[in-house]
């Protein structure tokens, strides 16, 4: 059996980790007698950890919330993953920072050096511009209306593109919609919500988002044209309906370059040795055009296996790049 104090500390980051624990299932998970772990649980209540008795056949125990709580434990892996994220964070590295500061006062000496040492540097893909960072009380926003399920209105600003001047246009009306998830995608937020003017599901960006108070009446939630979440905001990120998270178009070409040499650049795309100098190559993307254009990015000789659509994108664009390159028509001689 463990020491006390070593039971004490597993009984407590058990104790942390989920909502309601039954007693017998205490027992299992640390290997000790439903009576010991009732000892310990007083034991834990002397320190100043508000553990309550949960009534119900099997009984049980729960850590309350509480204003007098002692510092929370951290185990190794929580507290690396709180420093991870303070230069991974999808936009909330600041605020990750400044959690991670907090619980470090309280961290045992072991574990802060163990976090001091640790050093992480975040090499992102170069953007033309920087992402844009999401208040968190947006966030808060939208997560409590995603959690008591009531229809969000809200301001949605418009995507200018760079470089052009902003007229002024008249403001456009509020949103108004049945939000559903909140997500982070590629360093981003994204609101995932069935907007009830245009009758269809939408995602919004939340850094373009600014919500109206209050919130509308509750709504019972709807449920999403796909397998999950993650299954629909991949699908209308590739262009599809969100029902799958299939590329709206595929197709198979073979390529005069070995599988290796291919393989590396195309991790979405499944790639078939089919000789030392040969590969069959199978590819989506959210157009014909873009696909043909992508497989023209090898320098080396394409056979479109299929579909027709693929055959006649190459052709399209064949011809968009004999007239790219021509030579421009000489200038008009000026007038004498």
């Amino acid at each position: 059996m463990p020491k006390t104090s070593a039971r004490l500390l597993s009984l407590l980051s058990l104790l942390q980790a989920r909502r309601d624990w039954p007693g017998a299932l205490l027992a299992e998970r640390l290997g000790i007698s439903a009576r010991t772990v009732r000892r310990d649980v007083d034991r834990l209540r002397e320190l100043g950890y508000p553990v309550v008795a949960v009534k119900g056949p099997d009984g049980g125990y729960r850590l309350d919330a509480g204003t007098e709580l002692p510092p929370l434990l951290f185990d190794d892996e929580q507290a690396v993953a709180l420093q991870i994220a303070t230069v991974t964070g999808a936009g909330i590295e600041e605020a990750a920072t400044r959690a991670l500061a907090t619980v470090r006062q309280v961290m045992p000496a072991r574990l802060r050096h163990r976090i001091d040492t640790l050093r992480i540097t975040a090499v992102e893909r170069p953007a033309a511009r920087p992402e844009p960072q999401v208040d968190s009380s947006v966030l808060m926003t939208l997560s409590a209306a995603v959690h008591a399920c009531e229809v969000l209105r809200f301001d949605y600003a418009p995507a200018s593109p760079p470089g052009v001047d902003d007229e002024s246009p008249a403001p456009a009306p509020p949103r108004r919609v049945q939000p559903h998830h909140l997500v982070a995608r590629s360093g981003r937020w994204y609101l995932v919500a069935w907007d009830l003017d245009r009758e269809d599901w939408r995602t919004f960006r939340a850094d373009r988002i600014t919500p109206r108070i209050p919130t509308g009446p509750r709504f019972s939630p709807r449920e999403l044209p796909a397998e999950d979440v993650a299954a629909f905001v991949t699908g209308r990120f590739r262009g599809s309906d969100g029902s799958d998270d299939d590329w709206p178009c595929r197709g198979e070409v073979i390529l005069g370059l070995p599988a290796t040499a291919v393989s590396r650049h195309m991790p979405d795309g499944a790639v078939e040795t089919l000789g030392a100098d040969r590969c069959r190559l199978v590819l989506g993307s959210w157009s014909w055009a873009a696909l043909a254009a992508t497989v023209g990015r090898f320098d080396a000789d394409i056979e479109v296996v299929g579909p027709a659509e693929l055959r006649d994108a190459f052709a399209h664009l064949a011809r968009r790049y004999a007239d790219a390159a021509a030579d421009p028509p000489a200038a008009p001689s000026p007038v004498r």
